[in-house]
């Protein structure tokens, strides 16, 4: 696998999909790699699926730093974003920048963050420093006490249009790419068409630019989560336990 750049990834707009899973350390970043992956997110979704929180809300720019960290050192090829956490930026626009710098320094290529036009004015100033940025419209997770929870968006012609006009506006701010989650595939092929950027998908059909998946949700390591938009490729789940089982039953045999 030869070294993924944002050039390269934008240049595949409309003529081939883009591969991205989450990551969030050495060992799987190495197999991300071997197995040609596109690009790695180290996702604020640390926080549920590595810490067990209930949300992505008490994630720390410290955590996600030291994560990006682990997966630059395991995977050198893949195109690196970290996400920028909840609390990392929403002070003000040189707290945002402040928060950039400590995760391009730990490694990442390019940072992701939540949003519309409330973000534009820290997307602008990132850019204009030469760091890359990726946006993120539709379900966006910081906001669940807003939301409510995790539901879809976009389920009213006005939630669409909001969604819709917070693409536009972040593309016009110099995003580089956008994640378009738990959005109706209707409005995710229509904000594909309008952007002259790559979208990234997650539940929201197969008519964006590529597509990202928690690695531990595509591998199947949770029996009972299984929203629609998820394909699980291993059954990690059952194969774990029962490789551990065995390992339990060998040491009380004394084997």
């Amino acid at each position: 696998m030869m070294k993924v750049t944002l050039p390269k990834l934008k240049s595949k707009k409309g003529t081939e999909k883009i591969s991205m899973v989450t990551c969030y350390d050495a060992s799987f970043a190495r197999l991300v790699e071997k197995a040609g992956i596109d690009s790695m997110l180290v996702g604020d979704s640390l926080g549920m699926v590595i810490k067990g929180d209930e949300n992505t809300l008490n994630v720390s720019i410290e955590e996600v730093a030291h994560h990006v960290r682990a997966a630059r050192k395991g995977a050198q090829d893949p195109f690196l974003i970290a996400d920028m956490p909840f609390g990392s930026y929403q002070s003000s626009v040189e707290q945002g920048i402040e928060s950039a710098v400590k995760l391009i320094k730990a490694g990442a290529e390019a940072v992701k963050v939540e949003g519309g036009s409330e973000v534009c004015p820290l997307i602008s100033k990132l850019v204009s420093f030469g760091i890359p940025v990726v946006a993120h419209v539709g379900l966006t997770p910081q906001y669940v006490h807003e939301f409510g929870g995790f539901a879809k968006r976009g389920k009213s012609e006005k939630e669409c249009k909001f969604i819709l006009d917070s693409a536009l506006t972040v593309e016009k701010a110099g995003a580089d790419m956008i994640v378009l989650e738990g959005i109706p595939e209707t409005l995710a092929a229509d904000i594909t068409g309008k952007v002259k950027i790559p979208t990234i998908g997650i539940g929201a059909g197969n008519d964006t630019d590529g597509q990202v998946l928690v690695i531990y949700d595509l591998l199947g390591m949770n029996a009972d989560f299984n929203p629609s938009f998820l394909k699980k490729y291993l059954d990690l789940d059952s194969l774990v336990t029962n490789a551990l089982k065995e390992y339990k039953k060998d040491v009380v045999d004394g084997k």
